[in-house]
């Protein structure tokens, strides 16, 4: 291995990646053997918040669960009103293909996984399982690959994977909800009204916008909807823009500054408190559940089905266009990629599931799918950086010739016919 890929693989979305591999591998040592009670003790430790008659208490995994993914989500929550205001999916024009290969990308999954699991209302709820892309690890994968990928093709991975994340927060407000306690839900939206106030009145400051989010947070778990959802609303409140040109956007700087936090602790968190799948699963049952295989293949085959299906409907009828320097082999390999669910899946796994039983068939099936999907979507992109580009018939080889005597001084490089004519025609040699 060179000292390239080496550098290449400890820097940036590459070495999330890695770092989120190490985690589920621990938590997969750490939940079987000798370490297993130690590991379920662990994750079943109870804590509590206590403010007079107001309490929160839950075991570890559920603070990690309903606790640091809310601060995920309000991560994705600013990132995505970034996207719309001012980057990727701000007209649509830009975000027209990653927005028709996101919504084929969730629906096909879900369908795979739906037949397979038809019979059993019980297994149905999973239906979303396989719906989701991890952002983290999707990137990671890529990078992984990426010297011969063009710029373009991370934008699009990042815009499906984010349009995927907006999809699963509505699935998770609409079908993950239990039972309402209407009075904490009306304090959460007087909350929501106060940020809303903020915001219009101008208040740059990010601290009333946190200390408010922490209320909204607190009430909408006591209300039955699940908590991550007070991260996304309270991030959109935030406001893009500083008082004047000169200072800096309160949005971009709590991004910048969550982001490493979000990525080195909060995820590795999720994915040893989540990850931690009994070897006991390995079984031909295990296997052959109905569960793991509508969740592993509704990843595997299901993702980048309905990416494909969906980008290639709207290119043809020309209400898309591929991304700039991207082949179908690219788009291929990317959407190979969006078939990682690892923690989004995980995580919409345990709001569906309570069973020891069941969320072990989900581990198996979207460590498997995702497993596979990253290693098809290395060998695609790979394959396709290995493929060589097409020159337009417009464009022709130049070879610069020497003013006074027609020699040929360098090496050749490519124009259009624009380019080679007019006085350029007495100096260069048109190939």
């Amino acid at each position: 291995m060179t000292t390239k890929t080496l550098a290449r693989l400890f820097r940036g979305d590459a070495l999330v990646g890695l770092i989120l591999i190490a985690t589920a591998m621990l938590a997969m040592i750490a939940s079987n053997g000798a370490l297993g009670r130690f590991y379920d003790m662990f994750l079943s430790t109870p804590a509590a918040i206590e403010i007079g008659g107001f309490a929160i208490e839950k075991p570890l995994l559920l603070w990690i669960n309903d606790g640091l993914m809310a601060v995920f989500f309000f991560l994705v929550g600013l990132e995505v009103k970034r996207e719309i205001l001012r980057g990727e999916l701000s007209s649509f024009d830009k975000a027209a293909l990653p927005i028709f290969a996101a919504i084929g990308g969730m629906a096909v999954p879900a369908l795979i996984y739906a037949a397979f699991n038809w019979a059993d209302p019980m297994a149905l709820r999973g239906w979303a399982i396989p719906a989701a892309t991890d952002i983290a690890f999707a990137l990671g994968f890529l990078a992984l690959v990426s010297m011969g990928a063009p710029a373009s093709l991370k934008i699009f991975l990042l815009a499906v994977a984010i349009i995927d994340d907006l999809g699963a927060i509505a699935i998770i407000a609409l079908f993950y909800t239990a039972d309402l306690s209407v009075q904490m839900l009306a304090f959460a939206v007087a909350g929501v009204a106060l940020l809303a106030i903020l915001n219009r009145a101008g208040v740059k400051r990010a601290s009333p916008y946190i200390l408010i989010g922490a209320a909204i947070w607190a009430f909408v778990l006591k209300s039955g909807v699940h908590a991550t959802l007070a991260g996304v609303i309270t991030a959109l409140m935030i406001p893009m823009d500083g008082k004047d040109a000169q200072s800096p956007s309160p949005l971009k700087t709590l991004e910048h500054g969550l982001h490493p936090w979000v990525i080195f602790l909060v995820l590795p968190l999720f994915a040893f408190a989540n990850a931690g799948l009994s070897l006991s699963s390995f079984t031909g049952s295990g296997m052959a559940s109905p569960v793991t295989l509508g969740v592993a293949l509704g990843l595997f085959i299901g993702k980048p089905l309905g990416v494909l299906a969906a980008s290639a409907g709207a290119v043809r009828l020309g209400w898309a266009k591929l991304p700039d320097g991207a082949n179908w082999l690219h788009l291929a390999g990317a959407a190979a990629f969006t078939g990682i669910g690892f923690t989004m899946s995980l995580f919409i796994g345990g709001l569906a599931f309570s069973d020891a039983d069941m969320l072990n068939h989900v581990r198996l099936g979207v460590l498997a799918g995702s497993l596979a999907s990253g290693l098809a979507g290395c060998v695609l992109i790979a394959l396709a950086g290995r493929r060589p580009q097409h020159r337009p018939a417009s464009e022709k080889t130049v070879r610069p010739r020497n003013a006074f005597d027609g020699s040929l001084t360098g090496p050749a490089h490519l124009v259009s016919p624009a380019v080679c004519s007019g006085s350029q025609r007495r100096t260069d040699s048109c190939l």
